[in-house]
């Protein structure tokens, strides 16, 4: 298993064009050379586990090695399934952001894509038919791009500060979508961590070292059975 953490340098780089709240062309694929003409060193053996996010997975405010998906991929190199997991969390991204950088992200093809957005529109207010609508970009170019990839979507709930109707139809979201594109769904990655001061940093936001391994344990428990 090989882990990648996407520098936070390239990324933000690349998130620049995700100020607007529409989604914008994809950027043209690179041509591939023939695989007749490639060297056979140069064959990927391992499948691709991709997790694609904001800083809950970029791991805000702890060691690379210490958040989840981190995490993850060091339980997947115990038990030898073969994956190399790649971890391209951006802090601050929207589900806006992220559907503006998918197609960059997905120049390779992968095997497991787990989409973690719609936090930080939650918490700006955004409206929710533009997440909706968002999210639903994110795994068409998901199934464009990569059409055996397993997708895998992180549900998300948040506090009801901009009231209970809307924490409510926020959190329904996540079902609405994965029912609708019959994807696995992990209820709610913060479960046991959310709201809990002992596991959260000053911020109240971004789990700890001790929280962010509650949140692989509630990762691994869903995606398990897609890796095997």
């Amino acid at each position: 298993m090989k882990f990648l953490h996407l520098p936070f340098a390239a990324l933000l780089g690349l998130a620049l064009t995700a100020c607007n709240s529409g989604p914008t062309a994809e950027p043209p694929v690179a041509s591939q050379t023939p695989a007749t003409q490639a060297p056979a060193a140069a064959k990927v053996t391992s499948k691709r586990l991709l997790f694609f996010g904001n800083s809950l997975t970029a791991g805000y405010g702890v060691e690379p090695e210490q958040a989840f998906p981190a995490l993850i991929g060091d339980k997947i190199d115990s038990l030898k399934l073969g994956y190399e997991v790649i971890n391209a969390g951006l802090s601050g991204e929207t589900t806006a952001g992220g559907r503006s950088r998918v197609g960059w992200i997905l120049r390779q093809p992968v095997d497991v894509f787990v989409l973690e957005l719609g936090g930080n529109d939650g918490l700006r207010g955004l409206p929710l038919t533009a997440t909706r609508a968002n999210l639903q970009g994110i795994i068409d170019t998901v199934r464009r791009r990569s059409p055996k990839a397993q997708i895998v979507l992180a549900g998300m709930q948040i506090p009801p500060n901009l009231g209970q109707a809307y924490a409510r139809d926020f959190k329904a979201v996540y079902q609405e979508i994965a029912t609708k594109n019959k994807l696995v769904l992990i209820p709610f990655l913060l479960e046991g961590v959310g709201g809990d001061r002992k596991l959260n940093q000053p911020d109240g936001i971004h789990p700890t070292p001790t929280g962010h391994r509650i949140v692989a344990r509630t990762v691994w428990a869903v995606l398990q059975p897609v890796l095997k």
